[in-house]
């Protein structure tokens, strides 16, 4: 049996209690140990989610001969040394977006992790969000056939920590923060081909007071193979936050919306296959289900229906309650062939609930 993978967290704020309630849910790993060097900020993160370790100094964290990962949710500017200094502890990295402040820090923590042995690996969730996940499938699959532009824009109000207005600690505005994502959205969904060419338009509206750095943005990046791809990126809408995509291609279009819904509005020439079933024709429009079987509750019913047996539970839903149902489908039937209402208790002798809409003469 392998062993669990004892993770270390830099950081305690947002992104870090994000990463790990994500840990939480992966039974190989272990969340050992959180570093933050504000006094008490580790301790108490480490009591809310019981993490057994915390530091103040996360080069003491990485001391740790039984820590293999690290996960990093500090400031841009600390993301370069953090890197060196875990590559040095034969450590392996998760980096939070973006990288680092510079290419020069970027072939510095590369190489040094390449040298170490240790993985570098960088935190971009767009390439697992299932929505997304699905739009990519439908793109390879060729429903949509070849690629011509693809969109993607995400806006709130603004960043949630002081250091992301400070453009020198940050490196930038809206784009460092959140134009990281569009762009490498767009290199993943497209299987990572060259760009050709990038055009942006940027600017600060609203947070004059609080940054130098831009506000709003759009990116225009062409790729080699002649699809175009455009990024929207705001910290000025009001109400929440707005994710989502577009893929347009010469034989469909989908809409992908984070925020709203749990299908991906599609128009497909061709047609493809779900996941679970193929509930009719998709050509044309259709709304494309992400995650299929998960989305609809199959694995927890399953593992709910197991852990009845296992466990001699009462399940949450009983052959009695599938007898009811089928009482009231009776029902139904037979109001559709009289055109009355039917009150239950219903009783019948019918083989099959159509019997009473259409009897045989």
């Amino acid at each position: 049996m392998k062993k669990k993978i004892k993770v270390g967290l830099i950081g305690s704020q947002f992104i870090s209690h994000i990463h790990t309630v994500s840990l939480k849910r992966c039974g190989e790993a272990e969340v050992f140990a959180v570093a933050s060097p504000t006094p008490g900020n580790a301790g108490s993160f480490a009591a809310k989610h019981g993490i057994p370790h915390h530091f103040t100094d996360y080069k003491q964290m990485l001391a740790m001969p039984e820590l293999d990962m690290i996960v990093v949710g500090a400031p841009n500017d600390r993301h370069c040394q953090i890197t060196l200094d875990a590559a040095a502890a034969g450590k392996h990295v998760v980096m939070e977006k973006p990288l680092c402040l510079n290419l020069a820090d970027a072939d510095r923590m590369i190489e040094a992790c390449r040298k170490a042995r240790v993985k570098l690996m960088y935190a971009e969730e767009l390439c697992f969000t299932p929505k997304y996940v699905r739009l990519k499938q439908l793109l390879d699959s060729g429903a949509l056939g070849e690629p011509t532009l693809i969109k993607q824009s995400e806006k709130h109000d603004g960043p949630h920590a002081s250091h992301f207005w400070d453009v020198n600690r940050s490196g930038g505005g809206v784009t460092m923060d959140m134009g990281c994502h569009a762009i490498e959205f767009f290199r993943w969904m497209l299987g990572r081909p060259p760009i050709k060419s990038v055009y942006a338009q940027m600017g600060t509206h609203v947070h004059k007071d609080k940054t130098e750095g831009d506000d709003n943005a759009l990116i225009i990046i062409e790729f080699a193979n002649g699809v175009t791809a455009l990024a929207e990126e705001s910290w000025t809408k009001m109400g929440g936050m707005d994710d989502r995509a577009e893929v347009h291609g010469s034989k469909g279009v989908a809409y992908a919306d984070l925020m709203h819904g749990n299908a991906i509005e599609t128009y497909s020439t061709q047609g493809y296959d779900y996941a679970v079933e193929k509930a009719g024709s998709t050509k044309g429009w259709s709304f494309t289900i992400y995650e299929e079987e998960w989305n609809y509750g199959f694995p927890q019913e399953m593992a709910h229906f197991v852990d009845c047996v296992q466990n001699d539970k009462q399940p949450i839903v009983t052959g009695e309650d599938g007898r009811a149902v089928l009482e009231v489908i009776f029902a139904a039937y037979e109001s559709a062939r009289t055109g009355r209402k039917v009150e239950l208790p219903f009783k019948t002798d019918a083989k099959k609930p159509f019997d009473l809409w259409k009897p045989k003469k």
